[in-house]
């Protein structure tokens, strides 16, 4: 999760890794937040938590048992470090103010892929023990998500959110490691658009419970699958390989590290590594996130969403 401000708006993010800087560009912020574990120690973090903050851990999931271990939990981002920041806010404002500082806050969200990546390659995350079965079929684990997700939405809205930028699955199925020679996984993709399905009823829901709360949901998927289908008119030679990675054909059995082969123009790929975009393909998505129309955002773009006086 991440918290921006500007004029009218802070942000706050738990979300991926690229986004963050490029929204903050898009609302004209000086700098990206900083990371909370970065400045929560810090003797002027009362200050910064004013001007926004980067709560995401890469690798989290809706789900606590995704990645677990390796990465701090939607959860706890929401109950331990963003209940903290919100405490400090009321002390240095009073609950009036620090309540009209978050409602014109922006609260950038974007969760949901590493849960359905671990269902289907459970082996991406556990190669050292054997990966267990799935017990959920892919409906319910999905619906599973969805109802974790609305509960933790909640939970921020009781904290003091009123405007959302939530960020729906990408086609994950497309994705390098989990492309087949020329086809994408149908049940990864199946699955992520089951997903924002539900996200979209749900922030349906939420809106109709709580009038004040304002949202853009970004279904990145309809994008990307653009990207894939016309590669060309899109800028790209390459849409199906990692520009940095290990082995294969698609050059993403393994992650990027130092040993790892580079590709030689990251520009005209959409994957940076095996499941991450490159920075064009990140700054691409913000543009249409911020400036865009149904179907690829709903019920407003991220430009509307900051400007729309509450």
């Amino acid at each position: 999760m991440h918290i921006l401000t500007r004029h009218v708006c802070t942000l706050f993010f738990l979300i991926m890794l690229l986004i963050p800087a490029i929204t903050a560009e898009h609302l004209k912020l000086p700098s990206s937040p900083p990371p909370y574990l970065s400045i929560c120690n810090a003797p002027s973090s009362n200050s910064i938590y004013l001007t926004g903050v980067n709560f995401a851990s890469g690798g989290a999931g809706v789900s606590n048992q995704t990645n677990q271990g390796q990465c701090i939990s939607f959860d706890h981002q929401i109950d331990h470090h963003f209940s903290k920041v919100n405490a400090s806010l009321v002390q240095q404002l009073g609950q009036a103010q620090a309540s009209a500082h978050l409602s014109r806050s922006i609260f950038a969200v974007a969760i949901g892929g590493n849960d359905i990546l671990n269902y289907v390659r459970p082996s991406l995350v556990n190669q050292v023990l054997s990966p267990c079965p799935p017990t959920q079929s892919p409906d319910e684990f999905v619906a599973s998500l969805a109802l974790s997700l609305k509960d933790q939405l909640q939970r921020l809205y009781k904290l003091g959110m009123r405007r959302m930028f939530i960020i729906g699955a990408a086609p994950l199925g497309c994705c390098p490691v989990l492309r087949g020679k020329e086809e994408c996984d149908a049940l990864a993709n199946y699955m992520s658009s089951q997903y924002n399905i539900k996200v979209a009823s749900l922030l349906r829901d939420m809106s109709d419970k709580y009038p004040d709360m304002l949202y853009s949901l970004f279904d990145p998927s309809i994008a990307m699958l653009d990207y894939f289908q016309r590669p060309e008119a899109n800028g790209y030679s390459v849409v199906d390989a990692a520009c940095c990675g290990l082995g294969g054909e698609k050059n993403a059995m393994f992650s990027c590290t130092p040993a790892s082969s580079l590709c030689n123009n990251r520009t005209n790929h959409v994957f940076w590594d095996f499941v991450h975009p490159t920075e064009i393909t990140a700054q691409k998505l913000t543009a249409v996130a911020f400036h865009g129309s149904a179907p690829f955002v709903t019920p407003r773009n991220v430009g509307q969403l900051c400007d729309t006086a509450m």
